[in-house]
């Protein structure tokens, strides 16, 4: 056999492989969907991108009023995905160590003294940073480092985060004074920001019937961390056609100021980076994988542009003045794409 009919058979082999890990992929993610859902009424949509955040290997940005399940969200997918889940209430005067941990110094039964490291909170698989914005620059560095390094260094010594390590921050889009925004560099670094929205009639309907009775559904562990890591690695061998490719290159470069002469183009102010098309790429091959399909197309692109984009873009002043919000130029954008 030549080396040109090897390569052949073992790309053949390789496919046939990834089609049957795919298919065994696409039945779990069924099962916790299906399992979230018993505990989370009425927000499709936000399990959808919450589970493509993590399916990605990413951490995600929850947007929301109070009272609408985030933090209910968040414990559940922690049982459903069999990880440990932990979360910090962000406030003005949370320190780093309060997330990171600290050295104490210690005396043995010799009297002999030493330093011995006590974890913080952000020593588990999925966090939740609850109201990040409420606390100091310092505190949300501290945590933005951890997600980007996987790692702490506290005294000189590093210490490795649990694996898999994800984080769903939220905020609060009321209440902003007394806030510390987040700088757009640290707002980069979360794949998506995923808005929550009240639920409608019939959804509500259900929250009132099924939450205030002598017992709540309960959600039960469907994967487990290690099960998790290889369907994240799995997301990143599905094939991606030309087609979409181009549509995402497409998609973030008409996102950056003067790349084209639309209507819209003129109020931004500044526009995604790669890291966005690195997002877009990974996220529409989570959301197929979770859509029971084998490779992404444009209307995955299409379906994750605002929230891969919209917190990777600011508008001009004019924009303001015009009532031109980031969602109208996103719009405009995606209506230009295929």
């Amino acid at each position: 056999m030549s080396a040109v009919d090897t390569k052949t058979s073992q790309a053949a082999k390789d496919s046939k492989a990834v089609i049957a890990a795919a298919e065994a992929a696409v039945g779990d993610m069924r099962k916790v969907r299906d399992e979230t859902a018993k505990v989370i009424f009425g927000q499709e949509s936000v399990i959808e991108r919450s589970l493509v955040t993590l399916l990605s290997g990413g951490h995600g940005l929850l947007m929301g009023l109070p009272g609408l399940a985030k933090t209910k969200l968040v414990e559940t997918l922690g049982i459903v995905l069999g990880i440990q889940s932990a979360r910090i209430q962000f406030t003005p005067d949370l320190m780093p160590s309060d997330i990171l941990g600290s050295e104490i110094l210690q005396q043995d039964e010799d009297g002999r003294r030493s330093f011995q490291f006590v974890k913080g909170p952000v020593f588990t698989q999925l966090l939740m940073a609850d109201e990040i914005n409420r606390a100091s620059p310092r505190t949300q560095a501290a945590l933005l480092q951890s997600m980007q390094e996987y790692h702490v260094t506290i005294a000189g010594h590093r210490y490795d985060l649990p694996a898999p390590f994800h984080v769903l921050a939220t905020q609060n889009p009321l209440e902003q004074e007394g806030t510390y925004p987040l700088p757009e560099a640290q707002l980069d670094r979360f794949l998506m920001q995923i808005d929550v929205h009240y639920p409608d009639l019939d959804a509500e309907r259900r929250i009132l019937l099924e939450t205030t009775g002598a017992s709540e559904a309960s959600a039960a562990a469907v994967l487990s961390g290690k099960r998790l890591q290889e369907l994240q690695a799995l997301v990143r061998r599905i094939p991606v056609g030309e087609s979409v490719v181009n549509a995402i290159l497409e998609l973030v470069r008409s996102a950056r100021p003067g790349a084209d002469d639309g209507e819209m183009n003129r109020f931004i102010s500044w526009g995604p980076g790669p890291r966005a098309s690195q997002a877009l790429m990974l996220t529409t091959r989570a959301r197929a994988l979770l859509d029971g399909r084998l490779s992404p197309s444009v209307d995955d692109v299409l379906a994750l542009a605002e929230p891969v984009l919209q917190h990777r873009m600011q508008l001009s002043f004019a924009a303001r003045a015009e009532k031109v919000s980031v969602r109208d130029v996103i719009a405009d954008i995606k209506s230009r794409i295929g």
